[in-house]
């Protein structure tokens, strides 16, 4: 069975099918979460929220305004893969899977403070 993995360098952590990556905007200091779903090998950004607008986070037009939050779906294709730039200078992403919601580093122990980290299908075992 395919799941998405966080992958940095070495470092690889299966996570499942779905995942909500959130993160706090680094100028505006509000909520970001996104959900994803693994499709095949490719990842679907099914739904996203953003608890206010402003700094390059304006929801598009058809965003719903409810429970503290714009909702609203994407319009994107599969994705390979999302970069994360994980960095001492801002709050780290929490990745969130069937509730277990934890830090970036404390689903990759030993992620070192400046790195790139991949959220993609897991590898394939060689």
């Amino acid at each position: 069975m395919n799941v998405i993995c966080l992958v940095a360098g070495l470092l690889v952590a299966p996570l499942g099918e779905a995942v909500t990556l959130q993160w706090t905007h680094s100028v505006q200091k509000t909520l970001w979460a996104e959900d994803y779903r693994l499709q095949g090998e490719r990842l679907q950004l099914s739904s996203a929220r953003v608890e206010g607008t402003g700094a390059g986070m304006e929801p598009p037009p058809d965003a719903v305004y409810r429970d503290g939050a714009w909702h609203y779906t994407p319009a994107l294709p599969l994705l390979p893969a999302v970069t994360l730039r994980h960095s001492p200078y801002v709050a780290p992403y929490t990745v969130c899977v069937a509730g277990d919601c934890r830090a970036l580093p404390a689903w990759l122990p030993g992620l070192p403070a400046d790195s790139v980290v991949s959220l993609q299908a897991c590898p394939a075992r060689r």
